[in-house]
């Protein structure tokens, strides 16, 4: 096998030994005792990161399948969708080609959504969901989502969907709080367990709506994962092993309890941008808006990014990401989230200046 390289992209991100392990687990069978109460077992750690007392369900499929059943069970009139990078863009184009009414609510990648132009665009009374990325992995952008919740109180006919895919256990996001409506989740970001399962919760007014929503489907259909969470499984075939790695990591982050969790993603955040400033890099996304997750650098000193990545794996057998879609090139992405540590993000920042060093000579 070839050497490994540890990956410092914005998914998936590095996954430990410890949690391999887990993965590893005998099998047992999914309609079995063992597996119910496997199932039962995660329910009340889940809970607690989603900041909610309803059940938390679990999808074997990436997060884009909930993304698409979200729009499948609750878009009975037409959908607002809030745009501002790749996967917010696309998020539009899975509700046209799901068959929903749907239009834009859009702003150049980087930027924020505006609570009050949100505001101003559901008075129109037409829209009956509105989906939002939290954080936008593509450009390392925050959306103001407690600014959205406030605007969303005003609105409880509208459907409140939020992607937290690479924000999830990076930071508070109460659940119950903010009045979400669909709150989902992928395991391979923060969580840094392998890629293939999502989670997520839906409130108790979007399961009703979804009881009268014609064409739900089957496989992302609420009722379904309801019906099945009360019997302590899931509607389909589960990857069990997700289950184990899940089990193991959710111990562990109870173990250094949330907010020490939640100021150490914020310490890599912040060492992570104070290094791309000293070194004449700008940030990506509006200021004030910066990812905790994820730290998206302008190239606007104009290096070689493929041969840093490069050198990069080359010598110290790491990797970093060198932009995605329309900012490929033009911008290079920096993972702090899951496992990482103020001590392996130092290590990985000190390992780009010897490279940057290199090239500059070059």
């Amino acid at each position: 096998m070839s050497k490994h390289i540890k990956l410092f992209i914005p998914g998936p991100t590095e996954v430990s030994k410890k949690t391999l392990e887990a993965f590893a687990s005998p099998m047992i069978g999914h309609r079995s005792k063992e597996f119910q109460a496997l199932y039962l077992e995660v329910q009340p750690a889940l809970q607690q990161l989603f900041y909610t007392q309803r059940p938390v369900f679990f999808s074997t499929s990436s997060a884009w399948g909930v993304m698409e059943g979200a729009l499948r069970n609750l878009v009975q009139k037409k959908v607002l969708c809030c745009m501002n990078g790749a996967f917010s863009d696309k998020w539009f184009d899975v509700a046209v080609r799901s068959g929903k009414e749907a239009e834009k609510l859009q702003y150049p990648w980087g930027t924020p959504v505006d609570p009050t132009e949100l505001k101003n665009r559901l008075k129109s009374g037409d829209f009956d969901a509105m989906t939002v990325i939290h954080n936008e992995t593509s450009t390392g952008m925050m959306n103001p989502i407690f600014e959205i919740a406030e605007v969303m109180r005003e609105f409880p006919e509208v459907s409140f969907i939020v992607d937290c895919v690479s924000s999830f256990s990076v930071l508070k996001i109460p659940f119950d709080e903010l009045g979400i409506d669909v709150m989902l989740t992928g395991t391979q970001k923060a969580l840094a367990l392998p890629p293939g399962g999502a989670l997520f919760a839906v409130s108790q007014r979007a399961m009703a709506k979804a009881e009268k929503t014609p064409a739900r489907g089957y496989y992302f259909d609420f009722l379904e994962f309801q019906k099945n969470h009360e019997k302590a499984m899931t509607p389909s075939t589960p990857s069990i092993s997700l289950f184990y790695a899940l089990k193991s990591k959710l111990a562990e982050i109870l173990n250094e309890g949330l907010e020490n969790r939640y100021q150490r993603h914020l310490t890599m955040a912040q060492m992570t941008r104070e290094w791309a400033q000293k070194r004449g890099f700008e940030l990506f996304p509006k200021k004030g808006f910066e990812s905790i997750s994820l730290s998206c650098v302008k190239n606007n000193l104009q290096i070689d990014i493929p041969r840093l990545i490069q050198l990069l794996k080359n010598r110290f057998s790491v990797t970093i990401d060198g932009g995605y879609g329309s900012i490929k090139g033009k911008t290079f992405r920096i993972s702090h989230m899951g496992d990482e540590t103020p001590e392996t993000i130092g290590r990985l920042l000190e390992n780009i200046d010897e490279c940057l060093e290199e090239i500059q000579k070059s």
